[in-house]
């Protein structure tokens, strides 16, 4: 009897000093002084401006058909280069989290975020190739003229089926592990010092760009609701952490801004193409957010061709 009552006695302490060095763990990345990551926020937006951002532009001005059809083009390089240096910049990311994150959580999300991506390069690959031929992205895959003269009509499942790997599957697998990864490590950029909660100038001066390509994942990406998810999720999180005292330090300031700076843009851009028709029956519904490219190939493509012609 009396050695069970010393192991309860044991667990009980064990329980505690977990309990404090939890406690005190948190409360010393909380009084870590703040520091704002410049050099890898830049390094992350950069890359994306090149590799994500830059692929489109580089289909504009390196057409598709300068390559050959069977090999890969241009564009489908800066992909493959975006899926190799993106989760080496998330894992960077996850060893500058002032708190320790669950690295088994972290290791899948990049797993699962390498997958999608690479779904989605082998989808727009072959889409961007169905251009060529009279493919029309601001129609619907069934709506396309060039799908509807397709025989068999069999071949019309397949084509929905890669349309699906690309915009919906590929997306999802993409999108989600990137946006809760950097929940996971917004949940650790919050400070007691109030003096650190002002972001620098550096960061100010990267806080455009990194909302200009948020907007972009959201209206391009077609990705919405797990964006809005994030952000209300990020709202939630320092409202939670206000009411203990503290406060988003630079970092975390400076991913609530983006993610705000990103929603205005939707707004405005969705408001900008409210009332076009041909936009509205590819986008049916209330959740009317028209694709960038979409709306290139509909409105601008035709003037780019005939002044570069």
């Amino acid at each position: 009897m009396p050695t069970v009552i010393r192991k309860r006695q044991n667990c009980g302490l064990n329980t505690t000093f977990m309990s404090r060095c939890a406690s005190r763990e948190l409360r010393e990345s909380c009084l870590t002084p703040d520091q704002f990551h410049s050099h890898f926020w830049c390094c992350f937006t950069l890359q994306n401006w090149l590799l994500d951002i830059g692929r489109p532009v580089i289909m504009i001005f390196c057409p598709l058909d300068w390559f050959p059809l069977n090999k890969p083009s241009a564009a489908d390089y800066f992909h493959m280069l975006y899926n190799i240096t993106t989760p080496l910049l998330l894992l960077k990311l996850m060893e500058r989290s002032p708190k320790t994150l669950p690295r088994s959580a972290m290791y899948l999300c990049i797993i699962t975020f390498v997958m999608g991506s690479s779904i989605h390069l082998m989808g727009e690959s072959i889409n961007q190739r169905l251009l060529i031929s009279g493919y029309q992205t601001h129609l619907t895959l069934r709506e396309n003229p060039i799908i509807k003269r397709l025989t068999p009509h069999t071949l019309i499942d397949s084509f929905e089926l890669l349309q699906y790997y690309d915009e919906s599957l590929g997306h999802f697998m993409w999108y989600v592990p990137l946006f809760l990864i950097l929940f996971l490590y917004f949940t650790g950029c919050f400070t007691i010092v109030k003096a650190e909660e002002k972001m620098p100038v550096s960061a100010w001066l990267l806080l455009g760009p990194s909302g200009l390509y948020y907007w972009y994942l959201v209206t391009e990406g077609q990705i919405f609701i797990p964006f809005i998810f994030t952000f209300f999720a990020m709202t939630a999180t320092v409202l939670h952490q206000k009411r203990k005292g503290f406060l988003p330090d630079s970092n975390g300031l400076f991913l609530l801004y983006s993610f705000s700076i990103s929603l205005f843009l939707v707004s405005v851009w969705v408001t900008c193409l409210w009332n076009d028709e041909v936009l509205r029956k590819k986008y049916p519904g209330v959740m009317y957010i028209p694709e960038p490219w979409a709306l290139y190939t509909l409105h601008l493509r035709n003037k780019h061709t005939t002044l570069t012609d």
